[in-house]
């Protein structure tokens, strides 16, 4: 079955407000079941299914319960799907080894998607942790004072 680049479009839109609207059970018509997502930002997620994925972004809920993921950008060619998006939210919870900061990030990331039969079928995602990390306070203080 080919799947349209609108229709691809409109796919990628459907995973942006199901996970922004914490509406996991529309993962199952959005997500193949056998979905991987590949992200060297955050090895210890192994995604290798869609019930993964929905437990990778109940961990992240617990972590920043105000998340908020926008796709800026979607561009779709053959079966796949390029996006740039940006990533709000308050860390309130502990992130790995981090405790709970209580302060607010805001990066950018980029992805890949991969359909398969009207569903999507891997992601590949990357962003700059040290940005992130630093934004949350998890990072030493530069020692601008040996300059």
């Amino acid at each position: 079955m080919t799947t349209s680049t609108d229709e691809i479009t409109t796919l990628v839109r459907r995973l942006e407000d199901a996970m922004n609207s914490r509406r996991l059970d529309l993962l199952d018509d959005i997500l193949a079941p056998d979905f991987q997502r590949h992200c060297e930002a955050t090895p210890d997620f192994d995604v290798r299914s869609r019930e993964d994925f929905k437990e990778f972004l109940r961990s992240n809920t617990e972590s920043f319960p105000d998340n908020v993921q926008t796709f800026t950008q979607v561009v779709a060619d053959g079966d796949r799907a390029g996006i740039w998006a940006t990533y709000e939210g308050t860390q309130s919870g502990a992130l790995g080894p981090f405790p709970a900061s209580g302060r607010r990030t805001r990066f950018g990331f980029g992805g890949v998607l991969r359909v398969v039969d009207g569903r999507i079928a891997e992601l590949w995602v990357t962003w700059d942790n040290m940005t992130i990390l630093g934004q949350l306070g998890h990072l030493p203080a530069a020692d601008t004072a040996a300059r």
